[in-house]
């Protein structure tokens, strides 16, 4: 079983000055102990406005800086929001592409959807509507990543002629595709799709099992690829602490994982929230301890499978391995952790947990690999592959238009060059009239 750390990038207020530029400087170090230690993947998540939540809102900006601050560990979206009015699907082909030429390869492509109000209306995004623009944004960003020239698209949600996106990624033909999942039929979706899984977290392994069982069960069953390759694994985020006392590992690292999940409740579920004045950690420690919430904290604890001393951590993560859980994703940083507190778990855990699963990953990988590959032999049949673009039309530049066409009428001059001076007046000032 594989392991990652997740940037999330929490802030809880009161914020100071400099807190941020604080957040960010310590993130990138975690980054550092992870591939250090040989923690397998960096995840770096997508929102917009979530404040104190989630201040990762340029994961493409943050993973470029890592890549050029790590060596091995993989560096993953989770998740890149696809909709257009989000991203358009070009732009983030011409992201990822440039991530795996400057990591050498080392990028993974999470997708998700968006689905707090504050993101999709900031965005204009109508909460309908979003799943239909992930699948048609993340169809034709395959596409542009893997033709040349891509042929261009006349869709609901967006539209581009044909062109060319360059740079494309060292990854042939594109980096693996992930799905963010959050109920059984976006997993369900996932595996129909031939994309990886990012789940949440599991309550114990038979839980797990089923889950990993309904994802391959449709990925055998029911599946063509939305991509030009398959990425068959599902992985699932918990929540992390690891402390020899198990007693402190529990004091201190529920609280943090509890904060995840109420910030999770506030955007998504129940929360009322004034941009710029609502203070969200306030608000958790100020939260009523009724029945309810001490039931909710308890179905919670499937998110605390990773918090814990060295032994129990062991003994939790070996139940989701059984059940066939191909990665576990720390939620490392939440809530008010401390720097030197989170590299400290980082590094006990990596002395006394991850050798037993590192030492059983080549053969389990081996094992997976007999088990899987005839039924991926079928699944690659169904991959459909794009039709070249035969033949490609020309795209003259704006003076060549406009010369044939100078006072609405179309021009035969046999010196059709653009003067410089005019082409520079047109560039600064706009001009479209003048003599060229």
């Amino acid at each position: 079983m594989k392991f990652g750390i997740f940037i999330d990038l929490q802030l809880p207020r009161p914020w100071q000055d400099g807190d941020e530029a604080r957040l960010f400087r310590e993130a990138m170090e975690q980054v550092e102990l992870a591939d250090r230690l040989g923690i397998d993947y960096v995840w770096a998540q997508e929102h917009h406005f979530l404040e104190e939540y989630c201040h990762s809102s340029a994961p493409e900006v943050f993973l470029a800086a890592c890549s050029q601050r790590t060596s091995r560990i993989r560096l993953a979206h989770g998740i890149i929001a696809m909709s257009p009015r989000f991203n358009h699907p070009a732009r983030i082909v011409e992201r990822l592409a440039t991530l795996d030429l400057l990591s050498n390869g080392r990028v993974d492509w999470g997708t998700g959807e968006s689905g707090s109000r504050m993101e999709l209306e900031g965005f204009g995004v109508d909460f309908v509507d979003k799943r239909a623009m992930w699948e048609e944004a993340l169809r034709e960003a395959v596409k542009m990543m893997c033709m040349q020239p891509y042929p261009g698209y006349q869709g609901k949600y967006f539209s581009m002629p044909h062109r060319n996106i360059v740079p494309k990624p060292v990854q042939k033909p594109h980096p693996p595709l992930w799905a963010a999942c959050s109920n059984r039929d976006s997993v369900q979706l996932a595996a129909s799709l031939g994309m990886g899984a990012l789940t949440f977290a599991f309550v114990n392994g038979d839980e797990a099992k089923f889950w990993v069982d309904t994802y391959y069960d449709t990925l055998f069953s029911n599946c063509t690829p939305i991509g030009q390759t398959i990425n068959p694994n599902i992985a699932m985020l918990t929540g992390f602490f690891c402390h020899e006392d198990s007693d402190y590992a529990l004091e201190a690292g529920q609280e943090g994982a509890q904060f995840f999940a109420y910030g999770l409740g506030h955007y998504w579920r129940d929360g009322v929230h004034v941009p710029g004045k609502t203070n969200l950690w306030h608000d958790f420690r100020q939260r009523p301890n009724t029945v309810t919430e001490k039931l909710e904290r308890e179905r919670k604890k499937a998110g605390m499978g990773g918090i814990g001393n060295p032994q129990q951590l062991t003994e939790n993560f070996r139940a989701l391995e059984a059940a066939g859980v191909d990665q576990l994703i720390f939620l490392q940083q939440c809530g008010n952790y401390s720097h030197e507190a989170i590299c400290t778990s980082m590094k006990l855990f990596a002395e006394t947990v991850l050798p037993e699963f590192r030492e059983r990953e080549v053969k389990r990988q081996k094992e997976k690999q007999e088990w899987i590959s005839p039924h991926l032999e079928k699944i690659r049949q169904a991959i459909i592959p794009p039709d070249p673009m035969m033949p490609v039309p020309p795209v003259e530049a704006y003076p060549l238009i406009w010369n044939q066409h100078r006072d609405g009428q179309p021009q035969a001059a046999p010196d059709r060059r653009p003067g410089m001076t005019a082409f520079w007046q047109m560039q600064v000032g706009g001009n479209r009239s003048g003599k060229i």
